[in-house]
């Protein structure tokens, strides 16, 4: 039986498979047709791509370690030549499939983005270390390694800017949400909104704990101005297509007021003085939206959206005095050990909340244990115990890659040490 998109996106809609951008469903399918004239590339950072007058636009190109198969796939589909590309943000997965469409004899491809994009590429070549590790950590690919050369754009824009590439104008707009240097395509004679990672089929990529200042506000109002457009189809850069006006606009305002009311509570909770660590407890997304298919927690979380806008209008200092200017980890791990009766004690008392399933409490206290012994196997044990324990509990990708990495590196050294018969322990019976 011919395979059908739409009949496909109709199962996303209704939650009867999932295809996000923490579980994409379809890679490696090629191009799949949504309308006469347009394709749909999915994979981790889909791909559309336009056929009109004779020539071929894309917008986004897809990740560095699928250009080859992007450009075979879309060479099956259109041969016309590729004259024009739009990168809806600077993100890895969405600027890196080029180079083979670039390589084709006589390419001219041309390549719109929003301004920042470069400033983008220059901060990723200065933390290009950095990059590394974190997404090593996020997704679990302790071999990954972060590019250092990017294809730039050949035209920029600043506020919005009009396309016309063959039958089809491309109208673009400027919005911050993920990132700020963020593209928004619509093409009014298509009906067709490409939102880039604005919509993700999950709740917003709005508080990465590794990444730089997301904007939540922001991203809110965008995608009310998104809504207000009509439009029929809408092909995310990432999860699946949506089709029927009353689905998109429903997905993007409720989306909105998912953000809104993160945004509202934290700020009322800022404007009265309370601290961080109390906003973290205390608030919630919209109950009535939890059961959306595109508001699941997946990816980012909540509680992670909350910090972000807390460092956005409060700067770092959380509100507790003792962490303006604290005392290095460590020592106050080894003071805390002392009066514990040692790091083993603490290892023990994180087992014994694990067991509870006070898991958050429990991770502090293996945190402490091991800054207090940083060899100990025990430590490490109980650590790697813990840490496991948390990340099978999260929903979210970011803070399970987190919490895994930790149980990894911590049975590492676990096993290290029981080879070479560490004793430490930070006991005081053992000073």
């Amino acid at each position: 039986m011919r395979f059908s998109v739409t009949d496909y996106a109709d199962k996303i809609w209704n939650g009867a498979a999932e295809d996000s951008i923490a579980s994409p469903g379809l890679s490696g399918t090629g191009v799949l047709e949504v309308a006469d004239g347009v394709g749909w590339y999915p994979g981790f950072g889909n791909v559309m791509v336009f056929r009109t007058g004779g020539e071929v636009v894309l917008f986004d190109t897809g990740n560095p370690f699928d250009a080859q198969q992007l450009h075979s796939s879309v060479r099956e589909w259109a041969r016309e030549p590729v004259t024009t590309a739009v990168f809806s943000h600077g993100h890895i997965d969405h600027v890196s499939g080029l180079r083979p469409f670039d390589a084709e004899p006589g390419s001219g491809v041309m390549v719109v983005a929003h301004e920042r994009i470069g400033e983008r590429f220059d901060r990723y070549a200065l933390t290009n270390g950095y990059n590394a590790i974190v997404n090593q950590r996020q997704f679990q690919a302790p071999g990954l390694e972060w590019p250092t050369h990017y294809r730039r754009p050949d035209v920029t824009y600043r506020q919005s800017m009009a396309l016309k590439r063959g039958d089809l104008t491309f109208e673009l707009f400027h919005v911050k949400g993920e990132t700020d240097d963020a593209t928004v395509g619509w093409i009014p004679g298509l009906r067709l909104l490409c939102p880039g990672d604005m919509f993700i089929w999950a709740s917003p990529n709005c508080g990465n704990p590794q990444k730089v200042q997301r904007y939540p506000r922001e991203w809110a109002d965008a995608l009310r101005r998104m809504a207000g457009l009509g439009a029929e189809i809408m092909l995310p850069s990432h999860g699946a297509p949506v089709f029927g006006a009353e689905r998109i606009r429903q997905a993007l305002t409720e989306t909105a007021h998912w953000l809104e009311s993160l945004v509202t509570q934290t700020l009322e909770g800022l404007n009265s003085g309370a601290r961080l660590d109390e906003l973290i407890q205390g608030v919630r997304p919209p109950a009535h939206l939890a059961d959306r298919p595109y508001l699941r927690a997946v990816y980012d979380d909540p509680e992670f959206v909350v910090r972000n806008i807390w460092r956005q209008y409060a700067g770092w200092y959380d509100g507790n005095p003792a962490n303006l200017k604290p005392a290095p980890e460590a020592e106050v791990a080894r003071a805390l050990a002392e009066l514990a009766g040692g790091a083993t004690a603490l290892s023990d008392a994180a087992l014994r909340h694990r067991d509870l399933g006070q898991l958050r409490l429990a991770g502090h206290l293996a945190e402490l244990a091991v800054l207090a012994a940083p060899s100990g196997e025990r430590q490490h044990a109980a650590r790697a115990e813990v840490y496991q324990a948390r990340a099978d509990a999260e929903q979210s990708l970011m803070a399970r890659g987190l919490f895994t990495w930790v149980a990894t590196e911590s049975r590492s050294k676990a096993a290290t040490a029981a080879r070479l018969g560490e004793t430490e322990t930070g006991d005081d019976s053992a000073n």
